[in-house]
């Protein structure tokens, strides 16, 4: 998500041994274990180097965290979760600095495993990176590994947590917390190297109130908690598998779970569980799809928690457990792609991860890919293209908004907010780099390449310059035909869209381009717009309509049709909230005033930046008539919206006074 382009450091070089791997997966349930047969079957991953990370004050090729044991209390009146974190470290010869990343941390002790107080520093406060964390510890010997212990709270400002009053719930009679790490936020709740190139194993204790349940990205040892005393009860997890630190993530609520199958299933509000359950029914067939596609799932459980409508994001996909916007929940499972997406991810991007922000493409394009494979799987091609077509447009209003620089794949992030780099540059134009990889040198083989590549390297990061290595070994082999043919530094290092892309199309949209050009262009009718017989897909595209050439804040709608288009659609009361969205962009550019109803309704019962964060710039971008409604809705729904959310609308609209 991410001074300097990185490269790679003269790093400590690591290998990690498939068996264990497989050891650390035994300790999950049965189904989805890296079983022997499968190790036999698999690829010994190969070694990888560590590369500097400009958005991490660690030197891992000095010394490193290797595994967090995490021992925490929640207290929601003070908002603060305190206790500690213990370090296993491993380091070069000779190493007398172990150097951590922490931001809003109150850090009151670091000692060695006997209790003896070890000597820290905390550097400047910076505003991006937070503090680096250093301490002084005695000369480490060949191959040793000790335990270091950081005593500390959170503070009630941590941005990766969001501690959410009873009223913010859906039951409204119990608090809620819930964290979210990606990109560099980890370091405000849990001390330690964050960057998503030092992975980690971790387990956790964590103590919260008696009538709350704990939930974590790991494996649950303690299913209905142990007393802690005192109206508490303690939960403890454990996650074998290396992750990136971004990854760790907790939940505490009044919060339920219903299975849809022995390895999938949901947790949510109570209230929720049964339109939750039944919406993301899915979701076992498609960890079926997946498999049968790049090889098994290796992380034990797959779960679901859909959370309170103040998370930021559409999805997160912490291991084991996806954590979901309430957003997708559409009633008709019209919006379950974000579940593909999510579960991609368990391969592209939590078995191999980017090594820094700078090659986040490589977490986001090979998951919008797989994505869009894994519904081709479960709802067939036409799906699967209207998908790819709705992300072709999206990508090209990216390309049109963004300065050229940032429309690389591998982007210059130096100075800057790895949040910088969430773009669908990395989603969708990394997507259809590897589409045109596909297309090019044949489905079968691009699929055999992609399956190995995620075998070699299972649990380890990658950079960009890995990638190409990889796929210039294993797939085009020295074939120069192949490799001028696939423009593969063109697509990573050059702006735009290389020559060689085909756009996609999908014959489900014809009807609604000539829907909409009537409508919009010819000033039909609404009565004669086929909604009804149309899926969302196919509605999402009519409201992305635009006349070519359009330019910025130019009207190409009347009042009158405005009015038409609401009334006969029923967008007022549209329950799917992309189609929401998608009408308020309209509507809220043409100072229309009927929808602001509609939009405050919307801006004060979810928190999603995707959605959030256009419409107060669009209304931001209304002058006279815009600002004071952004004003005063954003008065009214900030206190509802997480850290990440906030700080991207504060840069458009500016803090409440």
């Amino acid at each position: 998500m991410l001074r300097k382009t990185v490269g790679l450091a003269s790093a400590l070089m690591l290998s990690t041994s498939l068996g264990a791997c497989a050891q650390l997966s035994g300790l999950m349930p049965a189904r989805g274990d890296v079983t022997a047969a499968t190790a036999a079957a698999t690829p010994t991953p190969t070694p990888f180097e560590y590369v500097r990370d400009i958005h991490s004050h660690a030197r891992p090729e000095i010394a490193r965290v290797v595994h967090v044991d995490l021992d925490l209390t929640a207290d929601f009146d003070a908002k603060t979760l305190s206790g500690a974190a213990t370090l296993d470290v491993t380091a070069e010869p000779g190493a007398t600095e172990l150097i951590l990343d922490a931001r809003n941390l109150d850090i009151r002790s670091i000692k060695d495993e006997q209790g003896r107080a070890l000597t820290f520093t905390t550097g400047e406060d910076d505003p991006i990176l937070g503090q680096a964390v250093r301490i002084h510890i005695p000369p480490f010997a060949a191959g040793e590994r000790r335990r270091i212990v950081v005593d500390y709270a959170t503070r009630p400002d941590a941005a990766a947590l969001q501690w959410l009053n009873p009223s913010q719930t859906a039951g409204g009679r119990r608090p809620y917390l819930f964290s979210q790490g990606q990109a560099i936020l980890t370091r405000t709740w849990v001390p330690t190297q964050d960057s998503p190139g030092i992975r980690q194993t971790w387990n956790a204790r964590i103590t919260a109130p008696s009538d709350l349940k704990v939930v974590m990205s790991a494996e649950a040892l303690t299913p209905n908690g142990e007393s802690a005393g005192s109206g508490r009860t303690a939960w403890r997890f454990r996650e074998p598998n290396p992750v990136p630190p971004y990854l760790i993530a907790i939940g505490v609520g009044d919060i339920a779970f219903e299975g849809i199958d022995e390895r999938t299933g949901v947790w949510t509000e109570p209230s929720r569980l049964r339109a939750a359950h039944d919406e993301l029914v899915p979701t076992a067939d498609m960890v079926d799809k997946a498999e049968a596609l790049y090889g098994p799932y290796r992380w034990g459980r797959y779960d679901l928690l859909v959370l309170p409508p103040s998370f930021p994001f559409g999805g997160m996909e912490n291991p084991r457990m996806t954590f979901a916007t309430p957003t997708i929940i559409a009633g008709d499972k019209s919006l379950v792609s974000l579940v593909a997406h999510e579960l991609a991810h368990s391969w592209s991007g939590n078995l191999v991860t980017n090594a820094t922000w700078a090659d986040f493409w490589l977490n986001e394009g090979f998951t919008v890919y797989f994505e869009n494979r894994i519904m081709e799987s479960v709802y067939g091609r036409d799906r699967a293209m209207q998908e790819q077509v709705l992300g072709w447009g999206d990508l090209q209003r990216t390309l049109a908004a963004l300065p050229a620089a940032d429309t690389r794949l591998k982007i210059d992030l130096t100075g800057r907010d790895p949040d910088d780099g969430l773009t669908d540059i990395a989603y969708e134009k990394g997507a259809a780099f590897l589409r045109t990889i596909e297309r090019i040198a044949g489905r079968d083989r691009f699929d055999a390449w992609l399956r190995g590549y995620f075998d070699r390297h299972a649990f380890q990061p990658m950079t960009t310059e890995g990638f190409l290595k990889d796929i210039r070994d294993n797939l085009i082999k020295g074939d120069a035909a192949l490799e001028g043919q696939l423009m593969m530094d063109a697509w990573i290092y050059q702006p735009g869209m290389p020559s060689n892309w085909v756009p996609p199309t999908s014959d489900a949209f014809v009807a609604v381009d000539a829907a909409a050009r009537a409508f919009y262009a010819d000033k039909g009718p609404a009565s004669a717009i086929p909604w009804a017989g149309w899926n969302t897909q196919q509605r999402q595209r009519f409201l992305n309509w635009r006349p070519q050439g359009l330019a910025a804040g130019t009207d190409w709608l009347t009042e009158t049709q405005l009015a038409d288009l609401e009334r006969t659609l029923n967008l007022a009361d549209e329950g799917n909230s992309e189609l929401t969205f998608a009408w308020l962009q309209i509507a809220l550019a043409h100072r229309y005033q009927p929808s602001v109803v509609t939009a405050e309704r919307f801006l004060t019962t979810m928190g999603r930046r995707k959605f959030v964060l256009p419409l107060f710039t669009t209304l931001w971008n209304e002058g006279d008539w815009g600002r004071p409604i952004a004003t005063r809705l954003y008065a009214e729904a900030r206190p509802l919206y997480h850290p990440v959310t906030v700080g991207s609308v504060d840069a458009v609209v500016g803090k409440p006074q």
